[in-house]
């Protein structure tokens, strides 16, 4: 059988490729990775500013993250959520502390799965005829059926449809437009506080407090997807913070295990009650293994102080950017951030044409739109790093074509 990364990249038959081609033709096979460098399977070095889109914000292989994750290994993998394990009631306990409200978890295993765990949560409290969610549009909460509906993005809908129905979209950082899609079947509106997929789009400063007030005004939940801005990337704990609100829902996924498949599900208690015994479940979700990974995280992520390391390294970054000739915005939050690039640097080229040449350069990063690059490195990046990645942007901005 043909490899995946030859089967893929050549177009042979699918019967010859041992897996889906369903995240296009990869270019990269990575083998190994330390802080924030990883290696390709021929020995190429790369700055990962991408972090698995979000997800190592400790960098690779954090020693104290591995370490945990070995012992858990070999002390109790899983054992079903039949039985209380630890130490995920610990990890809970400290999800709680640093949203800085009373509330109950609910582990799952990825983001989308804690979104769609969300959405039913607001189901079940609001009961029949209050099951409508709001959402942005731009949004991307997942790629579930519902989180997909969910997710504000049209264009992604088309080829799955019907989707289920109970889902509505308003323009993003528009506090009118939302409060004119409402009626009385809505329950909920959910929001990210930077769009991270739909290109790393930050609202007016105001923009989540009055989202506050407007679900309270009309008795809503305010439902805050946290999965990428979440676990310090924007210079706080969860990007909600920035403006002060507590929500009644959030979402938490990638960086809390660094790379290990966790994520969760905060509400305030009144609304965590909702749930009763098998309204949702899941086989792996909390399972030790990935509860321990998460603890080595929020105590790691607690010992270097890493919603100040994001808020430093972040200004560096950005003001290195702002610095680049063919950048003509930055926006972000932190160490999650846009970079547009002009027109005339572009040329006929993409954002992601751009990446790819990086890629060849030794950097990684995405492009999040057509024009614009996202780059989330580790919360741990070096200065000397953020040099090296600015000098690798700049020269393959200034090269054309």
């Amino acid at each position: 059988m043909t490899s995946h990364i030859d089967a893929v990249s050549s177009g042979v038959p699918p019967e010859r490729c041992p897996m889906m081609g369903n995240y296009g033709a990869p270019t990269i096979t990575l083998v190994e990775g330390r802080g924030t460098e990883v290696w390709g399977h021929d020995g190429t070095r790369y700055l990962d500013f991408l972090c698995g889109l979000a997800v190592t914000s400790l960098g690779h292989c954090p020693p104290a993250v591995t370490e945990a994750i070995c012992r858990q290994a070999g002390t109790l993998v899983h054992a079903s959520n039949l039985y209380n394990t630890v130490p995920g009631p610990e990890v809970a306990s400290r999800l709680s502390e640093l949203i800085g409200s009373p509330g109950q978890v609910l582990f799952q295993n990825s983001g989308a799965e804690a979104n769609e765990a969300a959405i039913k949560l607001a189901r079940k409290y609001n009961g029949r005829g209050r099951h409508v969610v709001l959402s942005a549009f731009r949004s991307f909460h997942g790629r579930t059926l519902a989180t997909l509906h969910a997710t504000g993005q049209p264009e992604k809908h088309e080829a799955f449809q019907p989707l289920p129905e109970g889902f509505r979209h308003a323009a993003f950082d528009d506090i009118g437009a939302m409060e004119a899609a409402l009626d009385d079947t809505v329950g909920a509106i959910l929001v990210e506080p930077i769009q991270a997929e739909g290109g790393v789009n930050p609202p007016h400063p105001d923009y989540l407090g009055e989202l506050r007030a407007l679900c309270d005004d009309r008795h809503l939940l305010l439902i805050i997807d946290e999965i990428q801005t979440g676990m310090a990337r924007t210079g706080e704990w969860f990007g909600f913070q920035h403006a002060g609100i507590v929500p009644d829902i959030v979402t938490v996924a990638k960086g809390l295990g660094n790379g290990m498949p966790i994520g969760a599900v905060w509400a305030r208690p009144e609304v965590a009650e909702a749930f009763s015994p098998g309204d949702h479940g899941s086989t792996f979700a909390g399972q030790p293994l990935a509860a321990a990974a998460a603890l080595a995280v929020l105590d790691e992520m607690a010992r270097i102080d890493a919603p100040r390391l994001a808020a430093e390294r972040g200004r560096e970054l950005a003001e290195g950017l702002r610095a680049v000739d063919a950048i003509r915005e930055v926006r972000g939050a932190g160490l999650l951030l846009a970079a547009e690039i002009d027109a005339d640097a572009l040329g006929d080229r993409t954002a992601s044409d751009v990446a790819a040449q990086l890629a060849a350069a030794g950097l990684l990063v995405n492009g999040v739109t057509r024009t614009a690059l996202r780059l989330a490195p580790p919360l741990t990046v070096s200065s000397e790093e953020i040099g090296e990645a600015l000098t690798l942007i700049e020269s393959v901005l200034g090269g054309g074509n």
